[in-house]
Parts: C-alpha cells; structure tokens; sequence
C-alpha cells in the first residue's frame, strides 16, 4: 500500500486502570489494526485524567500501566506515534484558540458535564471544557478519522463543528474536519453473562495470573443442565468468549460437542481457559517486562513525542498564520 495515500487515524487512551479483556477485543486490538491501512498515532490522554485523578503518584502509575499495556497487545512504537499529551504543548495552545469559537452552552450539552449535574455532583471546569481539550487533540495532529463505536459518533460532532467554523471564518484548510471510523467491535460479555465491564466488577483482566484466570473461567455463569443433556452453545457466556479467541474451527467443535451432550459446562470452561492462556501468557510477561522498566517506557514515549510535536508544531504555524498570531 503506498503510505502517502493513507489517511491518518487518532486514538486516545485515557489512563484509568490496567486493561481488561473486553478492552482488548472492544478497543486495543481494533485500534492496533489500523496500523495496516492508516498512518497512525496513539496518545495517553494524562491531562484529560485530571479532571479526576488527584494522586500524582497514581497518576504516573496509570500512564505506565497504559503505556506497558498496549505495547504488551502489539503496538509496535516504530510503526506508529505514541506519546503523552503532556509531552505536545501546542495541544493545549490550540484548545484556547477552539475555546473562542465555541458557546458556553454547547460545551454544558456535552456528555460528561451533564452526567455529573445529573448525579447531583458540582463538575469543575475541566470536565465542562473536556471535549475542547479532546478536539484539540485531534485537530493538532490534523487526523483524517477517528475511531469511535457505532453509539459514540455524536462524540466527535463538537470537533467536527469547531473545525469547519474556524475554516468558514480564515478558510478552507485551517484545520482539517476528522471523520468518524466507526469500528465494530463485539459484545464481550463479563463472567456474570453482562457487557464486561469494571463498573460491574465482572472482568477478566489481561494481564491476571494464571492460576487466577483459571479460577475465573471456572466461575463463569452458565445453566445447569446436566452433563449428559444436550446444550446450546449459542449465547452461552463460555462459548461467546470462546468465539473470540478459539478459531472458527474450534469454535464450530464445541458447539457440536455441547448439542451432543457428554460434555459439560465444566468441560467448556476449562477449554476457554487453555485457549485464553494461550492467547494471554505471552501479552502477561511482556507487559511485566515494560512495567518494571520506566525508564524504557520514557524513553519510547519520548521518542514518540518528538514525532508528535513535529506534526503538532506545523499544524499550530499554520492556525496562527491564518488567525493573526505570529
């Protein structure tokens, strides 16, 4: 594919929490696809933690267990741009000049801002001004597309609509207006037959041991029918997560297996804790081996921030030419 012909995708991380299985087949291993057909760059959205996180030890550590994490799924730092958000001030910069072109109001229609009024709480100013900073983001590197879920497009609209106003008013090719790539990402149901998600405390985490792992295959919600009776694979909790990770022919046979009766949900459960093993070990030792070397992980998103400002620095001459500033 000739490289100059590809458009160049954005993905934030926020650094909250060490990754999940869901996160891996819902986000990580959909983003690191992108690598093949788009120009690419993966940030750590530290600043945008802020808004919550007010442990700067914590902090540091989220960044870390992000950036550890992503490059034990695959991220390959030589193929793409990875970087911190602290590390490219223009991001910041330009969020100022975005500030000047939006309403306060629209900015107090965003989702978070009124998800905190809704809980009763008193939102600071950074989560009112979150997707300024999130447009930002975007804008300063002048992606092509940004990938979103096929419920989350609505999220990139205030991007999309600060950058064709500041075009209408210093013309076309000021910024350039992203567009939405919308993934599909599956379903990951959690242990308990739910999405997979923390909020719910029914996760299996990436990077869990692997006798841990073992005990929470073992504990996944299924029916109890008996082992002889006949069952349906199909919506199944183990066989769903077995999809995901076993191949279509090892998929095919547990189900077969299943509607014959003989084999149990037992039987399921430890077949998708060998094929999750399988899969997982390998991403377990080298997150280990990026976790316990900070001095690693500095240097490789430094090296990505070099790249970053390079393209934030052109994108920022380019807006402040055209608006004035010199």
């Amino acid at each position: 594919m000739n490289v100059f012909a590809m458009r160049t995708a954005l993905t934030g991380i926020k650094p909250t929490h060490v990754p999940h299985l869901g996160n891996y087949f819902g986000a990580i291993r959909p983003a690191l696809r992108l690598v093949e057909s788009h120009r690419t760059a993966f940030f750590i959205a530290d600043y945008h933690a802020l808004t919550t996180v007010r442990d700067p030890n914590a902090l540091r550590g989220y960044v870390y267990d992000v950036a550890a994490s992503w490059l034990a799924c695959g991220l390959d730092p030589a193929r793409t741009i990875f970087y911190r958000q602290s590390d490219v001030p223009q991001v910041f910069e330009l969020s100022w000049i975005l500030s000047c072109f939006v309403a306060t109001g629209q900015l107090e229609r965003g989702v978070s801002y009124k998800d905190a009024l809704a809980k009763g709480e008193s939102p600071n100013a950074g989560i009112l001004c979150y997707p300024l900073l999130m447009a930002a983001d975007i804008l300063v590197f002048d992606a092509d597309v940004v990938p979103v879920g096929a419920d989350q497009k609505q999220h990139l609209e205030l991007t999309r609509d600060l950058a064709t106003r500041i075009n209408h008013v210093y013309g076309e090719g000021t910024l350039v207006v992203p567009e939405p790539l919308v993934t599909e990402a599956p379903l990951v149901p959690g242990i308990d037959g739910q999405k997979m998600s923390k909020s719910k405390g029914n996760t299996i985490p990436l990077f869990i041991g692997s006798k841990q792992l073992r005990k929470l295959c073992l504990s996944i919600v299924t029916n109890s029918e008996p082992l002889e009776a006949p069952k349906v694979a199909q919506g199944s909790t183990v066989y769903e997560l077995f999809k995901l990770v076993a191949s279509p022919e090892e998929a095919k046979a547990m189900e077969e297996k299943l509607a014959r009766g003989g084999y149990g949900w037992g039987h399921a459960k430890e077949e998708l804790y060998e094929v999750l093993e399988a899969l997982l070990a390998p991403m377990r030792d080298r997150f280990s081996q990026f976790r316990n070397d900070p001095g690693e992980l500095d240097r490789i998103l430094k090296q990505g921030a070099e790249r970053a400002r390079e393209v934030a620095a052109q994108t920022l001459e380019r807006v402040r030419a055209r608006i004035g500033i010199r």
